[in-house]
């Protein structure tokens, strides 16, 4: 589909959305396997080893911890030697962690597993890859990063597969056959990934250089070619920081149902492992509808506006779990928290290329990162925490809620930053050059 050289694109499929079919079947394996399954080992774990919630917990946080500390190396790292190469590696690695994890006795076992499937499905999952097709699509960017993140949404309807396979087969028997499915599945669709359609003769969204668009669609978000921030740049303006603790804000919630809804519905309504499922893929189901929903509406609206509100649609999601008595309340705000999740997705991941540029845009997504792990992290340690010492989950939903329904302010007030002088400077001598 691709030929080396001076040579174009040799598909009458614009490659980009090769690469958003590969992102969107690697994305679903990362999440059904690893990802939306955490919450069926965790009750296997506390069944075998009788951990305690915060214990488990931790090892969600260490993977978020590292997915963070990693996240400019990576950026550089997708720059320096191509996305094809790091989501191979990292594919192989977060394999491996699974067949690690097959095997663990104790502990520390149990995090160094961990600690090697959050290092593999960093490098060959969420950056690589939206980093990747933001560099391929411009006008449809938030578009295409919906498809992608709707394979997240899809792998959760595998938690119902992982529920029953960890029950009949047992969970080690799960872990080690998933290892090996990823890498099997997952190596040959990384070898899709490239990183700039410059490279093969197209500029983004598959506009060619001699159709009389290349001007605009090589323009960028902000109106000029070459209108890119770096990342310092970016760094220094408010929005980054805004956007960014908005995110996290909202990745407290996300945490926090991820790792602790079935163990809720489990421990405290006293239902089956497979009825936590079912409502897994019901919250599921809404999501992969909400994503490609909200990427389309990200390309068609004011983003900012739109993640304010799904922001407060999080925050209202679980709150009314913390006081939910019977299934059909959880199942109803677990609806309304996968509308909120799968609408905000492809719209968060997008802004960022609307507002500084796509040219650093790993790099200042890996900064970002940064930020967004203390919610991914926090959320989930901090609900664990307080469970065990409550032996109830009201009081850290609640907090979490609340903690949430402020960040929405953030995206609120998440205007387009001024260009950096040296970005006006070029514009204005590119209009001295066209006058």
């Amino acid at each position: 589909m691709i030929e080396t050289g001076n040579r174009s694109l040799a598909s009458r499929v614009f490659y980009g959305w090769w690469i958003v079919a590969a992102g969107f079947v690697i994305q679903l394996l990362n999440a059904g396997m690893i990802f939306h399954s955490f919450g069926v080992y965790f009750v296997h774990f506390q069944e075998s080893f009788g951990w305690t919630r915060t214990q488990i917990s931790g090892a969600f946080s260490i993977q978020q911890l590292e997915t963070g500390i990693l996240g400019p190396v990576q950026g550089w790292m997708i720059i320096k030697f191509g996305p094809r190469k790091i989501v191979t590696i990292g594919i192989i690695i977060a394999g491996i962690g699974l067949m690690m994890l097959s095997r663990i006795q104790n502990l520390w076992q149990f995090y160094a597993a961990f600690t090697t499937i959050a290092l593999g499905s960093s490098f060959g999952g969420f950056m690589a890859i939206f980093s990747t097709v933001a560099n391929w699509f411009e006008k449809k960017r938030s578009r295409a990063m919906g498809i992608v993140m709707a394979g997240m949404s899809v792998g959760g309807l595998m938690v119902p597969v992982m529920a029953w396979s960890t029950d009949s087969f047992g969970w080690r028997s799960t872990a080690f056959a998933s290892g090996i499915v990823l890498i099997l599945v997952g190596v040959p669709l990384a070898q899709l990934m490239r990183h700039n359609p410059e490279d093969y003769g197209y500029l983004p969204d598959g506009v060619k250089p001699d159709s009389g668009h290349g001007d605009s669609a090589d323009d960028g978000d902000n109106g000029g070619p070459d209108l890119n921030f770096t990342a310092r740049e970016a760094l220094r303006t408010k929005v980054f920081w805004y956007v960014s603790f908005a995110h996290a804000s909202a990745l407290l919630v996300v945490s926090a149902i991820m790792v602790h809804l079935i163990p809720f519905i489990v421990d405290r309504l006293e239902y089956s492992l497979a009825t936590a499922g079912t409502v897994v893929t019901l919250m599921t189901a809404m999501m992969i509808i909400s994503q490609v929903g909200g990427g389309a509406l990200g390309d068609k609206v004011e983003k900012r506006y739109a993640l304010t509100v799904c922001l407060i649609g999080h925050s209202i999601a679980l709150f009314g779990l913390a006081f939910a008595t019977n299934i059909w309340l959880v199942a109803f705000f677990v609806v309304l928290h996968g509308v909120s999740w799968g609408t905000r997705g492809p719209i968060v991941i997008s802004i960022r290329a609307d507002y500084f540029g796509r040219k650093a845009y790993a790099t200042i997504m890996g900064f970002s990162s940064m930020i967004m792990m203390v919610g991914m992290m926090s959320g989930a340690l901090f609900t664990g925490f307080v469970a065990d010492r409550t032996d109830d989950y009201t009081l850290a939903f609640g907090i979490l809620a609340a903690v949430a329904a402020s960040g929405s302010v953030l995206f609120f007030v998440s205007k387009p930053p001024p260009l950096p002088e040296r970005l006006q400077r070029a514009a204005r001598e590119r209009e001295q050059r066209q006058a």
